[in-house]
Order: C-alpha cells, then sequence, then structure tokens
C-alpha cells in the first residue's frame, strides 16, 4: 500500500507528502493584487499539512484576467506574493502559482482590444452579456505574444518565492481553447487533430520550462474530458499527456469539465446554480444558469474518485508524474489513488471545509471528510469573503479581503 505522507520528488523540488491543494478560486484579490485573506487562507492550508498549496488563477497579463478584480502576476505584485510564499514556507509546505489566460472565457470589459482572442473567432459567449459579439482567432504574432507572457509570469513566479508553476490547460481557459474542439475549428497546423490541438499549449509549456530550468517545478492541468457531446475525450487526453510529457512537464494534474459547457464535470455533482443566479443577479443571469441548470444529467450525485476510471487510461499512456484530482475525502481514497500508480493527490472541497484535514489524516486513518460536495464555495465565493465552506460558516476576516498581502495592516485605508 502506498505511503501518502511520503515525500515526492516533481522535477527539482521534493513535497514533504503527497498531498496537493489544487488550484481552485479562491476571489481573495483587491485591485489585482492578493490580500491577506489569501495569505492566511494558503497559510491555514500549509499548518493544515499540505505538501503544497496552488494559488489559483494567476492572470498573466491584464487582457488574460477572468474578472477585472482578478490577480496579475506583475512586477507590483511580486513583493505580495512573496509575502504569501514566506508564510507557507514558514508552515513547511511549497508553494505554487496557477499562471494562465482567460482568452475569450472574460468576463470584464478592460481588454485593451476590442475583441477577446481565442483558438478561433466566432461568436464571443461571454462577451454577448458586455456588447462584445466576436472574439478573434490568434495569429502567429499572438502566440509569440503569449508565449512571451507566459515565460515572464513564471519567471515573477521565481522571484515571488514560489517553488512550482502550473500552467492551466483546462476548464476552457485559453490554452484549453486550443486542445479542446469545442473551441477550436482551426484548419491549420494548430487545428483537427488531437496531436494538432495540443501543439501550441505545448509550445508554451516547453518555453517556460526552458526558461525556469530547474529553480521550479512546471506543472499542467489538463482535462481528462470535457464531459459533452463533440468535446474532448480520454483518447484526446492521452494525446495532450504525451505531448506535455515531451515538452517537459514535471507533472500533470488531471482534471475534467468545462466552465460554461459542463461545470459539473469538474466537481462530479450538480452545481448550485440557483445561488449563483442570486448571487449574480440580473434577468440574463438568472436565465443563463436556469439553462445550464437544464444542461446537468439526472440523477447525477458525488462519489469519491469519480475520475478515477478515465485518469487510469492517462496514467497507462505515459511514464511522468501524475497527480489524481476529483473527489478524494478520506486517507483511504487517497491510498487507492496512489496505488493505481498517481503520484500525488490533488484536493480542494475538502481542504475548503477543513484546511486541516491532512494532519487528520495523519493522526486518524479513518477519519473521512464532512464535505458534501454541495459546491455552495463556488456560489459564495462571489461574495466579500472570498471562498470558504459555508457549511461550517468560516470566511476569512471580510476586512482581510481589502487588504493587500504583505502590506501592514494599520496602515491600510
Amino acid at each position: 500500500m502506498a505511503d501518502a505522507f511520503s515525500p515526492v520528488a516533481i522535477g527539482p523540488i521534493t513535497l514533504r507528502n503527497r498531498f496537493i491543494r489544487s488550484g481552485a478560486n479562491e476571489m481573495m484579490v483587491k485591485a489585482s493584487l492578493p490580500t491577506k485573506a489569501l495569505l492566511e487562507l494558503h497559510r491555514a492550508m500549509a499548518a493544515g499539512g499540505v505538501g503544497m498549496t496552488t494559488l489559483a488563477y494567476i492572470a498573466i497579463s491584464r487582457d488574460g484576467r477572468t474578472f477585472s478584480e482578478q490577480g496579475v502576476l506583475d512586477e507590483r505584485a511580486v513583493p505580495h506574493y512573496r509575502a504569501i510564499t514566506d508564510a507557507i514556507h514558514a508552515e513547511g509546505a511549497k508553494a505554487s502559482a496557477q499562471i494562465t489566460h482567460g482568452g475569450s472565457f472574460v468576463q470584464h470589459k478592460e481588454l485593451s482590444t476590442p475583441r477577446a482572442i481565442s483558438s478561433s473567432g466566432g461568436i464571443d459567449k461571454m462577451g454577448v452579456m458586455m456588447g462584445r459579439f466576436f472574439q478573434r482567432q490568434m495569429d502567429r504574432a499572438d502566440m509569440d505574444r503569449i508565449i512571451g507572457e507566459f515565460v515572464a509570469a513564471a519567471e515573477r513566479a521565481v522571484a515571488a518565492g514560489f517553488d512550482a508553476v502550473e500552467l492551466h490547460m483546462g476548464h476552457g481557459y485559453l490554452l484549453n481553447q486550443f486542445v479542446s474542439p469545442l473551441s477550436n475549428k482551426r484548419t491549420d497546423e494548430y487545428g483537427g487533430s488531437a496531436a494538432n490541438r495540443i501543439r501550441f499549449p505545448a509550445e508554451v509549456l516547453a518555453a517556460v520550462k526552458r526558461a525556469v530550468g530547474d529553480r521550479i517545478a512546471v506543472l499542467a492541468k489538463i482535462n481528462l474530458l470535457d464531459g459533452v457531446a463533440k468535446g474532448a475525450t480520454v483518447d484526446d487526453a492521452v494525446v495532450t499527456a504525451r505531448a506535455l510529457e515531451a515538452a517537459g512537464a514535471d507533472m500533470l494534474v488531471l482534471s475534467a469539465g468545462r466552465n460554461i459547457e459542463a461545470a459539473w464535470q469538474i466537481f462530479g455533482s450538480p452545481m448550485p446554480y440557483d445561488d449563483l443566479a442570486a448571487m449574480q443577479g440580473g434577468l440574463f443571469a438568472k436565465l443563463q444558469f436556469k439553462l445550464l441548470k437544464a444542461t446537468t444529467p439526472k440523477n447525477l450525485a458525488f462519489k469519491e474518485l469519480y475520475l478515477l476510471d478515465a485518469a487510469r487510461r492517462v496514467r497507462a499512456a505515459v511514464s511522468m508524474k501524475l497527480g489524481y484530482l476529483g473527489g478524494v475525502q478520506s486517507l483511504a481514497g487517497a491510498e487507492t489513488a496512489l496505488d493505481a500508480g498517481f503520484d500525488a493527490v490533488v484536493m480542494a472541497r475538502a481542504l475548503v471545509h477543513d484546511p486541516g484535514i491532512v494532519n487528520k489524516f495523519r493522526a486518524d486513518r479513518a477519519h473521512h471528510s464532512q464535505c458534501t460536495a454541495c459546491n455552495r464555495c463556488v456560489a459564495v465565493m462571489y461574495g466579500p469573503a472570498g471562498t470558504y465552506c459555508p457549511e461550517v460558516d468560516n470566511p476569512i476576516d471580510v476586512a482581510l479581503n481589502q487588504i493587500p498581502a504583505g502590506e501592514d495592516i494599520r496602515n491600510a485605508a
């Protein structure tokens, strides 16, 4: 039986155990800077026993934000993120920065160009709500610019004290807009087959790896499947994994689903669309969430390790390090994934519910998360406190979500 508490090497770094906090959006930023609330959240994860904790969705540029306030890994942000990595390291854990670009999945009006970029042109599904009806297909100059922005963000992650970067290639963001046939309608060498669709994301990863060398680990989060008709399949994920292994990835985190078309596939349980509609308001939002609720499979019920069968197929296809993500709620579940050949287990909701759960697993092998996979943590993250578990009513102090990390709380306006 695998030992979940044994160290594991991921490229140039070694984690103290096999537990990784997933890059799950925290919404704890102010004016695109990380806040003290974000620091305290990840300090709690580190103190609670994880081997590494991942700061979610840090945009590589202002155009790459999905929300107007979303974090951007620019020069001014480096000391603020450094405060967070210092806090994580003081608790004995490693820190990873999930860096990405939203492409056409952008929910603000502050783009530097009239149209959002994506793998292909056409209707801008997110932009329609803001009067931005069309998106633009990226050309070679766009690709080279985006590669440069990923490289620059990774270099800043090094300066900010991160031990790893995770390139987000899933869930419908820009790099996934190349990987998924739901978005990629190109007819050149970057479209068509699964091997062509992963070509640009692999170029991005290879460039990042060349730039950072062995200073930090380079991970990527990918989709095992999109979870919707005509979307990417597990067969496509095998092609993706092999291409990223060849590009030099130190580990892949295996997820699934798309934010718009199949959010339920990400979480393995129904989304709280009524709560989401109430949080965001507006007639259009209510209609949108009503439609999404209707597309959720009937009788969908959460089960631990809900992505394991799909993940095993990728495990059989590559020799690189893989992190299993998808409903781990117990030490027994973690050990099942590790015994299946995965090198780490990646968790989000169970840690939102209880940041100390890894230490509890160590103290009591029978301990089981009380998270019900209701996904209400996704809805409340749009509120003033950012993400927390409403089942246990433990949001980080709302006031801390207004103070940039690294600044003295007494000097905050």
